[in-house]
């Protein structure tokens, strides 16, 4: 294994030694008397061949520090007082690159304070710096230039225009513009176009190139008004569009734009800004490529992506920042950042964020970029020039590594456990816990870990006191858990990019074992939704493997999963867990661990999401088949698990049959006959049939809800005919002749519409279709007193015409038999009026040739005239 470590750089150049350097510093020191930091104004040239300083009092001047090549040209002089041009201060230094690479050394560019450039070149065959020419950037002699940099053939700079007489404090403030002017190195000077001013009445801006694109970053030395000192602009010169951005998670605030007046770009923002509150930018760097690496007031390290995203890469310990002052230096050298806060160095892995390496300085030093050797971190301070570099360290061995590893994750994991709980306003420590003595906890967890590495590395069958032999037994699987998850997340740092995917599935696997085999607090759940937003397909694989689910040949779930584990993954909707899907897109917000799996299982197999529903079901303990629950609210608390599942589903209805089978599985009959409707509206007659089979067993007031709506149905279509027999079989026992009746008059169709009885195609019910069914009914009603067994029974011929009596003869006889016949006779007479309109509605069918017809006439006959026998 390798460490990184800072070494310093012996010479800078051939003659002048690390002691020239240091005396160089000396007297930038004492020159700049102003200057609290000399490095905040220490410029280097791209080659790290020249090192510049600005002077800014008593007297204005750059200081340079050159390396030489050939040695033998080198000046007498040490250092050089580049320039000397009275009390005008410098702003900065620029390089300007030539246009053709054959053409040598870059330009330097030096910027007054009043507008003049001075552009020099090193020529070390002539002895050093010559200056080439000497140019106005502003048009006004009485603007400030504030800060300049150099984007590809332009150079750009924010400008102070002098304020009105009439201007108020507030419009002082955005008195500023951003300007630019084309510019070009050739062998006869520099080339400056006109100039053109991009936007204006800005507030104070530091102007940052990097690729194609110029950063518009607020001035951290000044709190501009109205809170435009939160948002930054990213401008490109090319095609004069802004962007305008703010260090927040929602960094774009508004897209590209080519509005030039300032107030009129941000006025949008505003007010979203007072709302999202973003921290204050406390240090910058360009990336090149378009990207910016920013240092943020909350101590994060971020790097802003040229399409608008902004990527956290590490966060600095608390107070960090405030404790060392305002002085940092960030760079990224290929996948290192390297970032310096006061006398601290910080090597970080820009892929996963870990901490390489911290490293103490002396003094204060300042990053940059040689572009001879991008890959290795350089670094100037006042000792010398220093650049990182890797060393071999001892390798601890494995149980070494580990305990140092999972005693500190301990007392870390302790810490914020117990501040968590705490009712105090003061910051605990892992110090405070290791040195304080109040928590036993996590200083025995600590000694049981080390002893139980210790024994793993010395392997011995050392006996332990009875009590200490019980708990290392006890806690034997967690322990190598423990150890195993470590021990993965070492190699994954190690790990080739081969490796890597296998490494992580095993992490994941191991992380979802670990939150699942405890009680889920809040952050816990979070963590575990991030987990499957992140990884969906390792996490795909991790449910499988952690509750063992295999599917049989007949498609049914197995699992071999604890029941503790399912009472985890079962329980109710926690209330700050808001979950929502809408056409299929999942927001990102905490969700239960339940509909967590079932988002994965809808996901990778959506033909098993029924099944582990019935399954889950079954180690809820049942689904409650008897209770209806009409009239009982249903809270997050006791949502039912088929209803939590159906959240996944996307909310266009593109996946209707797995509804179906949800709401089947349910096994509820609200459920059941909501799936039953689902199926008639789609005309699924055969799966109708099906479920009607199959769910009519399962209670009396189920059975009699799926007959009468398949009844209804049967009244308004053919479609049905096939199943008749099915569904006659299904008639409950308490349905009459005449609730039966009922429903067929309520939902036959519209008779206006169709010039006949019947449609054209014959898709109106006859009471040929019906005949089963009302024999079975009025069989079953009629099997005790037997009162309407001839009206199914009918003879093939009318009945013998009784003999003719003698006129006047029984006259008495007869008044007593109508007498009787009147009394009985008006019980059933109110049966047949029911029977009147369903029997008009087809007293048409006499003149049609349908045998069901027929039937209908004769029966009407015959019954009316039995009637007055009765």
């Amino acid at each position: 294994m390798t460490r990184l470590a800072l070494e310093q750089v012996t010479d800078f150049g051939d003659f002048t030694k690390g002691k020239d350097l240091k005396e160089f510093f000396k007297q930038a020191y004492s020159n700049n008397i102003s200057s609290e930091n000399c490095l905040s104004d220490v410029r280097l040239s791209p080659d790290g061949r020249h090192i510049h300083v600005i002077v800014r009092q008593p007297k204005s001047g750059l200081m340079t520090h050159d390396q030489y090549q050939r040695p033998h040209l080198m000046q007498c002089q040490k250092h050089v007082n580049l320039v000397l041009t009275g009390n005008v201060p410098i702003v900065d230094v620029i390089y300007i690159p030539q246009s053709k690479p054959e053409d040598g050394a870059s330009v330097l560019g030096v910027i007054f304070e009043n507008g003049r450039v001075e552009f020099w070149k090193f020529l070390e065959c002539r002895s050093g710096w010559h200056l080439l020419q000497t140019v106005d950037l502003c048009n006004s002699p009485r603007a400030k230039v504030i800060s300049v940099c150099v984007c590809q053939n332009f150079i750009i700079w924010c400008e102070e225009r002098p304020p009105s007489e009439n201007s108020s404090s507030v419009c002082s403030n955005f008195r500023f513009c951003i300007c630019k002017k084309t510019i070009e190195v050739n062998e006869g000077g520099v080339n400056l176009g006109n100039v053109k001013i991009a936007l204006h009445n800005n507030p104070r801006y530091t102007t940052v190139s990097s690729g194609d694109l110029v950063y518009l970053l607020p001035d951290m030395r000044e709190n501009s008004s109205m809170g435009v000192s939160k948002m930054f602009l990213a401008w490109s010169p090319e095609h004069d569009t802004f962007k305008v951005h703010s260090a927040c998670s929602c960094t774009l605030m508004k897209s590209s734009s080519k509005e030039s007046d300032f107030k009129r770009l941000v006025t949008d923002c505003i007010g979203l800004l007072s709302t999202t509150n973003p921290p204050d930018i406390s240090g910058f760097s360009p990336n090149g490529c378009g990207d910016l690496l920013l240092l943020l007031s909350t101590g994060w390290v971020c790097i802003m992506k040229r399409d608008s995203v902004l990527c956290n890469i590490y966060k600095l310990p608390d107070n960090c920042l405030s404790a060392s002052g305002t002085q940092n230096s960030l760079k990224i050298y290929n996948e290192i950042l390297a970032l310096t806060i006061g006398r601290t160095l910080f090597l970080i892995d820009t892929k996963c964020g870990l901490e390489l390496e911290r490293i103490s300085l002396k003094t204060e030093g300042l990053l940059f970029v040689n572009t001879l050797d991008r890959h290795s971190p350089q670094m100037l301070s006042e000792n010398g020039l220093f650049v990182v570099t890797q060393k071999p360290k001892p390798s601890p061995t494995l149980s070494e590594d580990l305990s140092a590893l999972l005693v500190e994750a301990v007392f870390e994991e302790a810490c914020k456990y117990y501040q968590q709980r705490s009712l105090s306003s003061t910051q605990l420590t892992v110090e405070k816990l290791k040195k304080g003595g109040m928590f036993q906890a996590p200083i025995s967890l600590a000694a049981i870990l080390r002893d139980y590495l210790s024994s793993q590395k010395t392997k011995t069958g050392q006996k332990h006191s009875t009590g200490q032999e019980r708990l290392m037994s006890s806690l034997e699987s967690e322990l190598r858990s423990l150890i195993l998850l470590e021990d993965i997340k070492t190699s994954m740092v190690k790990a080739s990019e081969k490796d890597l995917g296998n490494y992580c599935e095993s992490l994941v696997q191991q992380e979802i074992c670990r939150l699942l085999s405890g009680e889920l607090e809040r952050e816990n759940l979070q963590y575990l939704n991030s987990i499957f937003h992140l990884f969906p397909t390792y996490s795909w694989h991790a449910i499988q493997a952690v509750l063992h689910l295999r599917c049989n040949g007949e498609g049914l779930l197995s699992s071999k999963a604890p029941a503790e584990l399912w009472k985890i993954i079962l329980s109710p909707v926690q209330p700050t867990a808001n979950f929502a899907h809408c056409n299929g897109q999942q927001k990102h917000t905490t969700v239960p661990v339940f509909e967590l799996l079932c988002h994965s299982i809808f996901k990778f197999q959506p033909s098993w999401l029924p099944r582990f529903v019935e399954l889950a079901q079954q180690q809820s303990g049942g689904s409650s088949k008897s209770s209806w629950g009409y009239s009982m609210k249903e809270s997050s608390e006791s949502l039912p698990l088929y209803k939590r599942a159906l959240t996944v589903l996307p909310c266009k209805g593109t996946y209707q049959h797995l509804e179906v089978e949800l709401l089947l599985c349910s096994e509820r009959p609200k459920a059941i006959m909501q799936a039953l409707r689902i199926l008639i509206k789609q005309g699924q007659w055969e799966r109708v049939a099906q479920v009607a089979e199959r769910f009519c067993q399962q209670s009396p007031l189920l059975n009699k809800e799926i007959f009468s709506a398949l009844l209804c149905e049967v009244s308004q279509h053919r479609d049905l005919d096939p199943y008749l027999d099915l569904l006659w079989t299904l008639c409950p026992e308490d349905m009459t002749v005449t609730s039966i009746l009922n429903i067929v008059l309520k939902n036959l169709p519209d008779s206006t519409q169709n010039s006949g009885p019947f449609e054209a195609h014959g898709s109106q019910v006859t009471i040929g279709l019906l005949k089963p069914l009302l024999r079975k009914v009025l069989q079953r009603e009629t099997k005790p007193s037997q009162r309407y067994a001839d009206i199914l029974q009918s003879p093939t011929v009318p009945p013998l015409t009784p003999p003719r009596q003698p006129k006047g003869l029984f006259r008495d006889a007869e008044q007593q038999e109508t007498k009787q016949r009147t009394s009985s006779g008006s019980q059933v007479t109110s049966q047949a009026k029911l029977l009147c309109p369903f029997f008009s509605h087809h007293m048409k069918a006499c003149c049609h040739p349908d045998p069901s017809a027929s039937f209908i006439i004769c029966w009407c006959n015959y019954y009316f005239k039995n009637l007055w026998k009765m």
